[in-house]
């Protein structure tokens, strides 16, 4: 904690007179009570003794404590809810997805996690999703619509090929589409035939200057993969350009970490998970890697996910809060001293 106006903190020295202009106040009328002997000051003198009579004055202390602390303007580090308004799901929908070490399928596992993660996330945040295999795609751009994501996510089509890095660079277009960004570019350069009518419409390149990963607080992506890079950008290439303008990249890897190449209905598949380089993307970009070998796991991996992206602890400064406690706190006391002494007091 700081505070923006320290200097105000030396008045927090008139405290200690409020106690004793207190008890000054209480042993004055105490001797104004014995001079008059109605019954009905004894008694009042009487009550005045009670425990109930101190407790407005001591709501009241603390009501200035509160107003005199709030003069300095603190600032703390507190849970808030979270800022970023939207989450990219890009998740890898590569025939090894169909494979059946995460059961009932690696697919069937991941949609599932997709979908309760979608439920527990607050309602205010955009969510889109990218699925990609040997090319990226983007299934449902985001939006605060969870049914079309659901029917987004119950629609995966498999295919052949496994493209990481063209997953978070198509992320990158759809969070800065004034960039200039290009996949088809980035992956096929002078090879690529022609240029459609939407290629001619988008912005060339744009230089940007970089930024320390994870300062990009408006949007995050989530990666689940359960494999390596076959085709397309080269996976660390992609996650720098994430690095350079501060997006975070939490990775979620899927299924087995040491495995081999085994042929499916004749097309082969490779089962081996590349930690390392998922591991890297999420260093590199300042987000976290989780591996997820069974279907409960990766269900408590997205609701870890969740709950740390609904809740962050940020620099805040608390004098509104303080001011609004010595409110209640004066208005408790007034309440209290009606209640109990018919007055205030």
């Amino acid at each position: 904690m700081f505070f923006v106006w320290p200097k105000f903190l030396w008045l927090m020295l008139a405290l200690p007179l409020l106690p004793a202009l207190y008890v000054w106040l209480l042993r004055r009328r105490g001797k104004l009570a014995v001079r008059y002997s109605s019954l009905g000051v004894v008694r009042a003198a009487a009550a005045g003794r009670h425990w109930r009579r101190h407790v407005p004055p001591a709501l009241l202390l603390l009501a200035c404590s509160a107003l005199l602390f709030a003069a300095a303007r603190p600032v703390a580090r507190v849970p808030l809810p979270w800022a970023r308004s939207s989450v990219l799901l890009a998740m890898d929908v590569s025939l090894s997805m169909r494979v059946s070490d995460v059961k009932p399928t690696r697919l069937v596992a991941a949609q599932e996690a997709a979908k309760l993660f979608l439920r527990d996330l607050p309602r205010n945040v955009e969510v889109g999703l990218i699925t990609f295999a040997g090319s990226s795609q983007v299934a449902q751009r985001a939006t605060l619509d969870r049914a079309a994501l659901v029917e987004a996510i119950d629609g995966f089509q498999m295919q052949m090929g496994t493209a990481v890095g063209n997953a978070i660079a198509l992320c990158l277009a759809e969070l800065f589409p004034d960039h200039g960004i290009d996949v088809g570019e980035m992956t096929f350069g002078g090879k690529r035939q022609g240029r459609s009518l939407d290629d001619k419409d988008k912005p060339p390149p744009r230089q940007i200057t970089p930024v320390p990963p994870a300062s990009y607080t408006s949007a995050a992506i989530i990666l689940l993969s359960d494999g390596r890079r076959t085709t397309g950008i080269d996976t660390l290439e992609a996650a720098k350009m994430a690095a350079d303008r501060g997006v975070r990249v939490d990775v979620v890897g899927l299924g087995t970490i040491e495995g081999e190449h085994t042929p499916a209905e004749g097309m082969p598949i490779y089962l081996r998970l590349d930690e390392p380089t998922l591991r890297e993307v999420a260093r590199m970009t300042g987000g976290e890697y989780f591996h997820a070998g069974t279907a409960e796991k990766l269900r408590s991996v997205y609701e870890n996910l969740g709950s740390r992206l609904q809740v962050q602890a940020r620099e805040t400064e608390l004098t509104g809060l303080l001011a609004m406690g010595s409110a209640l706190l004066t208005l408790a006391a007034g309440l209290l001293s009606l209640l109990w002494l018919r007055r205030l007091a």
